[in-house]
């Protein structure tokens, strides 16, 4: 009884040096049939009982021998696997120089409306934002604007409700910031508005203004020309010249338009000055009294100038963009061309 015991046992080996592996699932068959929690090495232990004593010890060397050859035997064929596995996969060359991923780059509009605040912020401007749907107070009304005033046809007016409106201009800003606050001010109004018209190479329903705000006692029309006079230089080039022609806003007596000395063509005359020489680049003014009384300011105590240029103008003034329309496509080789900006 105890020899068949021994022939099972060493059967048993055999199958475990024999049993062939070729691949991932055959391995795992192998390690169920030998090493698994029911597997058919288990059986042989329980047969010790049925041996006789003087070969006790040597049975159990056996079948401890058999459970220790299937573990070396699936520890090897597991590593035979895995190399093979990793040898298939095409491991790079990493002594090779990286190649850097694209980085992204700022917005033209971005690049053009952070230069303008950074020029203003250095003669002690602050920035102020407000809402983009804007009630007809702030939009219009405290701005001059009364209800039967023609001027408010100079404005192409997305209306909400009777009296909400997507703003046209961040000259609503001004007007909240007056009224929260006392003179001196000094900041400016950075922001998207919007206009119902129709899109072209020279018009869009929405673009961005950067406005300018100053009141204090003894402010004068001298005090916005130094003030302008120092940003275009500092935009355009020390050698910009700069000319006011007069003008007309509801929010501001005098008005006035800015122009500076085209750069393309040094004055000499070009498509982009359509041959004056000059390029409009703002409007501007001294705020109307009936504005700082409108915000409960004293204009017998204050006066202030007041002015608003489009980013869009200026971003195509600088780098000669001949169509407003690139602006809002998002078209990456567009906007490639601006990954040197800053």
């Amino acid at each position: 009884m105890s020899q068949e015991i021994f022939d099972k046992a060493e059967e048993k080996l055999k199958e475990i040096a024999a049993y062939p592996v070729a691949n991932a699932d055959e391995l795992e068959q192998f390690r169920i049939a030998f090493l698994g929690t029911k597997n058919t090495i288990r059986p042989l232990f329980g047969e010790i009982r049925n041996v006789d004593n003087d070969r006790k010890k040597e049975y159990g060397q056996l079948v401890n021998q058999l459970k220790q050859s299937a573990e070396a035997k699936f520890e090897e064929l597991n590593g035979q696997l895995t190399s093979e596995a990793s040898a298939d996969i095409d491991v790079p060359d990493l002594t090779k120089p990286v190649n850097a991923d694209p980085i992204g780059t700022r917005h033209p509009l971005a690049v053009v409306q952070n230069q303008i605040i950074e020029i203003f912020a250095r003669l002690g401007f602050t920035i102020s934002e407000g809402p983009q749907i804007e009630d007809d107070w702030h939009n219009f009304t405290a701005l001059n604007f009364p209800p039967d005033h023609p001027a408010r046809d100079m404005q192409d007016t997305f209306f909400l409700t009777e009296d909400m409106a997507l703003r046209t201009h961040t000259s609503s800003v001004q007007i909240r910031l007056m009224e929260t606050s006392k003179p001196p001010i000094r900041s400016i109004m950075p922001g998207r508005v919007f206009r119902n018209e129709t899109i072209s190479a020279r018009a869009h329903c929405q673009f961005h203004q950067v406005e300018g705000l100053y009141v204090d006692t003894n402010v004068s029309l001298a005090d916005l020309k130094q003030t302008l006079y120092y940003f275009a230089r500092e935009m355009f080039g020390e050698d910009t010249k700069v000319r006011f022609r007069p003008s007309y806003f509801p929010f501001t007596e005098i008005s006035a338009e800015m122009d500076i000395s085209c750069f393309v063509c040094k004055q000499e005359g070009c498509n982009i000055c359509k041959y004056t020489g000059w390029v409009e680049i703002l409007g501007c003014g001294m705020v109307d009294p009936n504005v700082l009384e409108n915000c409960k300011i004293d204009s017998e105590k204050y006066t202030g100038f007041a002015f608003g240029m489009g980013v869009e103008r200026i971003t195509m003034l600088k780098y000669r963009v001949n169509d407003l329309r690139l602006f809002f496509e998002n078209d990456v080789r567009f906007l490639r061309q601006f990954t040197s900006a800053k």
